[in-house]
């Protein structure tokens, strides 16, 4: 092989390198969504900064849903002290009063909204699929997202992660 085309190799690598490195620790902001909550608080995904947020996109229809929110119950109990909000979104194809129905019988002690018009899932990445969930950094960064129900050993992994940074 020639020197040049040595030359060409090695700096193609290193582009290559530069762009994968540059991919995987970019980070990218979080949307500026306003949610309605079911007491009829507006919740503006920008005035939680300084703090970790996880949006979860839920259904009541959704059985992973379902099974996953005593998980994220538990884990709200354990990391809110630490500055982690949880906000649950429900989609908008859910009907609110069962969204209401179900926060109620379940007891759940976070944020849960409603996307009436589908426009956070939109915002998103045009969210269809649930549960999918993002974890928000505390400078408004997406540093997480997972579709499909999180493991315990996954999530608090996560969620240390993003307070961490």
């Amino acid at each position: 092989m020639s020197g040049r085309i040595k030359i060409v190799l090695v700096v193609l690598l290193l582009a290559v390198g530069g762009a994968v490195a540059y991919a995987l620790t970019s980070k990218p902001a979080a949307p500026p969504v306003s949610v309605t909550a079911l007491n009829g608080q507006t919740i503006d995904l920008t005035q939680l900064r300084g703090q970790v947020v996880l949006v979860d996109f839920w259904a009541t229809s959704c059985p992973g849903c379902v099974e996953e929110m005593p998980l994220l119950t538990q884990t709200y109990e354990r990391y809110k002290d630490k500055g982690v909000k949880v906000v649950a979104v429900a989609m908008n194809y859910d009907q609110p009063a069962y969204v209401a129905n179900f926060a109620t019988r379940y007891q759940l002690p976070f944020t849960v909204a409603i996307d009436s018009d589908g426009s956070a899932a939109k915002a998103f990445g045009n969210v269809q699929l649930t549960p999918t969930s993002f974890i928000i950094n505390r400078k408004g960064k997406i540093v997480a997202q997972k579709i499909g129900n999180w493991k315990p050993a996954e999530l608090d992994k996560a969620l240390d992660k993003a307070l961490a940074s």
